[in-house]
């Protein structure tokens, strides 16, 4: 069960008028969304090989609040000052993830809302409160269904950016089975304690920032993407803005 702050936490929000539509312009339009400012999605055969193209997702204002934090010692810390805010694609690579459907291993997440897993592809990466889904303590996943079968070239992950964080446990994996127990392909792996579950990695963790996280899909086939984490530095539990899937058919 949850703990109990995380239901108050809840009713406040739902009490002080916060619905899912109120995580800015894109929540209310996702036809606005970060992957809806590039061009139609072209089939693979129809894009010659070797025609790329530079993607630069549309990224939310810092919302950092607070002093920062010293990580301390934090083994595999990527430690770069400059954020990777673009990246080159074959051409008709888009965000195919844009309101797709979201499950996740939480059977009932109630922050913000008994529905709050739709926020995860509605568009909007911002970090205000309202506009995150928090799932209980411990390893957990969210699940993004494409609807088909894609050929995956990044996958661009926010999690909660208010504050300095940083998530253990991150490890993203593509499939054609619902179930993640054939065809499984992990592109990242940063749990190096294997605390999820899905073997041990060496890539790097970060502080979460508005920036969020490219992560390169190696042109993998896959119709569900699956996020683990497993807490972070600062407590024990996993909170999702926003998860955008660049690929063609």
């Amino acid at each position: 069960m949850k703990p109990t702050h995380n239901l108050l936490l809840a009713a406040a929000i739902v009490a002080s008028g916060t619905v899912l539509t109120s995580c800015g312009d894109q929540a209310a339009d996702a036809s606005k969304g970060a992957g809806a400012a590039t061009p139609p999605a072209a089939s693979a055969s129809a894009v010659p090989a070797g025609d790329m193209e530079t993607i630069t997702p549309k990224f939310p204002k810092p919302a950092f609040q607070g002093t920062p934090i010293p990580p301390g010692n934090v083994p595999n810390l990527d430690t770069s000052k400059d954020p990777k805010t673009s990246f080159q694609a074959p051409k008709g690579t888009t965000n195919v993830a844009i309101n797709k459907k979201v499950t996740s291993s939480d059977p009932a997440p109630v922050i913000p809302s008994p529905d709050a897993l739709k926020l995860i592809t509605d568009g909007d990466a911002d970090s205000a409160d309202g506009c995150f889904v928090e799932l209980m303590q411990g390893p957990q996943w969210v699940q993004i269904d494409l609807e088909a079968s894609h050929t995956i070239h990044q996958i661009l992950a926010w999690h909660y950016h208010k504050q300095g964080i940083i998530v253990k446990g991150v490890v993203v994996q593509i499939s054609d089975d619902p179930e993640f127990k054939t065809g499984v392909t992990t592109v990242y792996n940063a749990d190096i304690d294997n605390g999820c579950g899905q073997g041990a990695g060496q890539d790097k963790v970060w502080v979460q920032t508005n920036h969020g996280r490219l992560i390169d899909g190696k042109g993998t086939k896959g119709r569900y993407v699956r996020l683990w984490s497993n807490g972070n530095d600062q407590d024990d539990f996993n909170r999702y803005i926003e998860v955008e899937v660049y690929a063609t058919k």
